[in-house]
């Protein structure tokens, strides 16, 4: 089975973080995914958000490192949290963050230099391309469980 997600968008807020009853390290935060498309003649946008969440030291790091505005790319896996309340089931799918990498900050920010943001984006693209090329190519014959 595969379970992997890529997701380039820009934080909505600052990170949030917090800890579990054990200590360990848990921080959220949302990201912003912008989609265009073309309907006749007219170009449309739509906005997506996905929540976020990562444990222990990715977590601290994940805290100090992101903000408000960046641009970054999430790698990671689809979760499922479900919980009960009141006698209602009640569930919500996020993305566990195994990775997060910046790819530019908001204006006013730090500035960095703009060649170094160009590698970065460089970087990040054959990343993209050797993970994909990596993936078990899809088996017409195996069977979809739906």
């Amino acid at each position: 089975m595969l379970n992997k997600v890529l997701l380039i968008g820009r934080l909505t807020n600052d990170p949030v973080l917090t800890y579990l009853p054990s200590g360990t390290p848990v921080v959220e935060f949302t990201v912003a995914y912008n989609r265009r498309f073309k309907v006749n003649e007219d170009w449309r946008e739509e906005t997506h958000f996905f929540e976020v969440k990562a444990y222990g030291k990715p977590a601290e790091d994940f805290t100090t490192r992101l903000s408000k505005g960046y641009l970054v790319l999430v790698e990671g896996r689809l979760i499922q949290e479900k919980w009960e309340r009141e006698g209602r089931k009640f569930s919500k799918v996020r993305i566990m963050a195994e990775n997060v990498k910046i790819i530019s900050k908001p204006k006013g920010a730090e500035e960095e230099a703009v060649s170094e943001e160009e590698e970065t984006a460089k970087s990040i693209e054959e990343e993209i391309k050797k993970t994909i090329e990596e993936e078990t190519p899809f088996d017409e014959e195996d069977e979809i469980p739906f």
